[in-house]
């Protein structure tokens, strides 16, 4: 893996604060959430062919390679109707707060992925981050499966997460993010109908996005996915999953925030819904310090040793 740059840290919170939007979007677009995931997904792949296409670059990969990608893009896709569900049958903040314990199933699957043994120093955060969901879990139960549905979609951000982290060091950022995205895309063709049958068959197939729709959709595809995805990726070859994802747990302070200062009382949460919160993010601080002073007694130790 390369060394990371302090450029990559700031990008990765300036995307850090774009995904910390995407809820926001989400629930003030009109169009069922499916609809919302395929129009998102669609979009960034045309975006993403028309910017190959500019840049005079290649997507041409392995058949195994694409068929990877894009069963990669339906767990994407999940991920984000999940996301968008949660945000609409709760709250924004409820939503993200779930969201914030992709750490906890990273620091399990990473390891499982590379085949490498668990650092326990990333279960022990993880678990951390489990106690601050109980406490948002004990004062906000009335948001219990909008919660439920936020920590489905926290698992499969960590599943994406580390197959990507994978996939970087064999594919451009261009060529993973166009395949998943178009898997995504087409995933979706083939689900939204029968969602709509089996889960909400009162609900018309398709809705007709209004100016102020398409208007979102734009901003959500070319700027919270297109920029965003691309970059994250490339940025995944020289951050760890783990670190990516960790820091991808200011996402609720961002989101939170937005939320509080657009809708006000409406997102207004009982005390131990903020105190478990804090608990929550308090690990993306506490971690890399705690990783450092660990990696430098390693460091000593061995240096003793030999």
């Amino acid at each position: 893996m390369e060394n990371p740059r302090r450029s990559d840290f700031i990008k990765l919170h300036f995307i850090v604060f774009l995904w910390g939007f995407t809820a926001i979007l989400g629930k003030e677009l009109s169009l069922g959430v499916a609809q919302i995931v395929f129009l998102r997904t669609a979009i960034a792949a045309l975006s993403l062919f028309l910017l190959v296409h500019w840049k005079k670059q290649s997507l041409q990969l392995p058949p195994k390679a694409v068929l990877q990608l894009m069963l990669t893009g339906l767990i994407i896709a999940a991920h984000w109707v999940f996301f968008f569900e949660s945000a609409r049958i709760s709250t924004v903040s409820v939503c993200l707060a779930g969201i914030a314990t992709t750490t906890f199933w990273t620091s399990l699957l990473e390891p499982l992925a590379n085949r490498r043994r668990i650092e326990w120093l990333q279960v022990y955060m993880g678990l951390i981050v489990i106690v601050g969901l109980y406490l948002i879990f004990q004062f906000e139960f009335t948001h219990a499966l909008g919660l439920s549905f936020a920590l489905i979609s926290a698992i499969l951000a960590a599943s994406f997460s580390v197959l990507n982290g994978r996939f970087t060091h064999k594919y451009t950022k261009y060529s993973i993010s166009f395949y998943e995205m178009f898997g995504a895309a087409a995933g979706l063709m083939f689900f939204t109908p029968l969602y709509r049958y089996f889960i909400l068959p009162d609900e018309p197939l398709l809705q007709i996005p209004t100016l102020r729709d398409w208007s979102l959709i734009l901003i959500l595809s070319l700027f919270c996915t297109v920029y965003a995805f691309t970059v994250t990726v490339d940025i995944l070859k020289r951050i760890s999953a783990f670190m990516v994802n960790l820091t991808i747990n200011l996402e609720p302070v961002y989101g939170i925030l937005l939320a509080l200062l657009i809708y006000g009382e409406a997102e207004s949460m009982s005390s131990g819904f903020y105190w478990g919160t804090l608990v929550i993010l308090s690990v993306v601080l506490a971690y890399p310090i705690l990783n450092k002073i660990r990696h430098k007694k390693v460091k000593v130790k061995t240096t003793g040793l030999t």
